[in-house]
């Protein structure tokens, strides 16, 4: 951000964030594709921005009002996030929107393979992220003000039809196997069990934050993409990262001796995850996987045409993961025969 966008940023602070002090200084995190977010240093502490990118975007895409809202609603429940401090929908200081939260000092976990750590280490990471999980698809949203968070109906048919229309949106070639997977994924949807939670939209490791010594979780971040619908799609999600390659990449677990690292197996990842939610099995979790991968070849593709116009948070990282598009529609179609 510019000198010009701080004091502006500054100011508005200073009506609209309880204790605030100027002036602020900015240090852009290398992260968040979708939105852009800042680290804010002032005399009064350190907070952090999140805004929507410029330029000409996709209805009801990069919607920091939503993760404003959503994060705000958790504030007292059982699922992590950090304070949110104020949301401005004045363009006229930044040109877009965006909100301001603290700080949360915590460990970013970005290889889920964790390295550096033990295998205890390791199982207790993991054993947090299952029950964080099952916290958020267990937040009563009426008792927390988000029953109206997202229409009513089959989830994974609007999922589909909304994340098929964003992709032809941003398609910059026919891709077979993409072709291929929204087709079988319209022909193979199961029904309609009812169940309507709250759901993350991009839960990944890498999208909270532990303790620096220890493995609780002190927060859950990056809630774009959050809406009332089927807590299956989180599920399958977790699964989905995992079935990439280790390394700063892939950031999965597909080839690595799971058990020596002290790593759940799938398996038995949705299994604690059902004993969480006193859910006798899942059946046909293999059209759920399928599903996310076709949704994050989707998001994919929004950013790889993000980073051609222009756009892109990081345009070079931008292309790089959107060369991704064809490998994630090929393990969505090999996700249909998943069986654990």
């Amino acid at each position: 951000m510019q000198a010009s966008d701080l004091e502006r940023v500054s100011e508005w602070m200073r009506t609209h964030v309880p204790g605030f002090l100027g002036p602020v200084q900015a240090t852009k995190f290398d992260v968040g594709q979708s939105n852009p977010t800042y680290r804010l240093e002032a005399p009064s502490g350190s907070y952090v921005l999140r805004r929507k990118p410029p330029g000409i975007l996709l209805k009801s895409a990069h919607a920091v009002d939503r993760e404003y809202r959503v994060q705000r609603a958790l504030a007292h429940s059982d699922v992590p996030v950090p304070n949110m401090l104020a949301l401005c929908q004045d363009d006229t200081i930044l040109g877009t929107d965006f909100y301001i939260m603290e700080h949360v000092v915590g460990r970013n976990i970005v290889d889920p393979s964790m390295p550096d750590t033990s295998p205890e280490g390791r199982r207790a990471v993991m054993t947090e992220m299952n029950r964080v999980l099952a916290a958020i698809h267990s937040v009563d949203v009426d008792a927390v003000g988000l029953s109206d968070f997202g229409p009513p109906g089959h989830y994974f048919e609007r999922q589909l039809g909304r994340w098929s229309k964003q992709y032809r949106a941003s398609e910059t070639e026919n891709l077979s196997e993409m072709e291929q997977l929204i087709t079988w994924l319209a022909d193979n949807m199961p029904a309609d069990d009812g169940q309507r939670t709250l759901v993350h939209g991009d839960y990944r490791i890498d999208n909270m934050l532990f303790s620096q010594e220890g493995a609780a979780c002190l927060a859950v971040l990056d809630w774009e993409l959050s809406t009332l619908g089927h807590p299956y799609a989180d599920l399958a999600g977790v699964i989905m990262q995992w079935q990439l390659p280790p390394g700063g990449e892939g950031r999965g677990l597909a080839g690595l001796d799971r058990a020596s690292l002290g790593l759940p197996s799938d398996t038995a990842f949705v299994a604690d995850y059902c004993k969480r939610r006193n859910i006798s099995n899942i059946d046909n979790f293999g059209f759920y996987l399928a599903f996310s991968f076709f949704r994050m070849a989707a998001i994919l593709q929004g950013v790889k045409k993000r980073a051609l116009d222009g756009n892109a948070a990081n345009p070079e990282k931008g292309l790089r993961l959107g060369a991704f598009v064809p490998h994630f529609a090929q393990l969505g179609l090999k996700a249909k025969h998943w069986n654990g």
